[in-house]
């Protein structure tokens, strides 16, 4: 009997103004908006590209993301170069989100993958990275990998 390959479908977030989620997300990660219910008591945006379906956003919450709770630890998109990455920064600094480290680091002591890690309107802690291209960039923590935001 052979199992079948599993893959991440979307990842559901609950923010606290679907608006400004959908605003952010559209612009740092140029996702189309596949369906949405913006009025009542039920309001929630499907997010995606080229029809596939990515994020979810949910209005359901209040406050900011909890770090010191169990559940996401943070979410990651790759992008094929490190230009990608450079571009999307780019962009986050426009905005002014809050990034948690100076710019694109590496994952690690000596890797080449690496990206910039960056928070939500919400807090949610995101990361946009590239599989190569950052190793002339130093760690920002040694002996922890990047993406732990410690």
């Amino acid at each position: 009997m052979s199992t079948p390959t599993l893959q991440t479908g979307h990842v559901g977030l609950n923010v606290t103004d679907l608006a400004r989620s959908i605003a952010f997300y559209r612009q740092v990660f140029d996702f189309e908006i596949l369906g949405e219910q913006t009025e009542g008591d039920r309001r929630f945006a499907f997010l995606g590209r080229d029809g596939t379906l990515l994020v979810t956003l949910w209005q359901q919450s209040s406050g900011t993301f909890a770090t010191g709770l169990p559940g996401l630890h943070h979410l990651s998109f790759q992008v094929p170069d490190i230009e990608a990455v450079r571009r999307a920064e780019t962009v986050l600094r426009d905005l002014g989100a809050e990034l948690v480290y100076d710019g694109i680091v590496p994952h690690g002591e000596g890797a080449s993958s690496g990206g910039v890690f960056f928070t939500d309107p919400d807090g949610i802690r995101l990361e946009i990275y590239a599989p190569a291209g950052a190793e002339t960039a130093s760690a920002p923590t040694q002996g922890a990998p990047t993406c732990g935001f410690f």
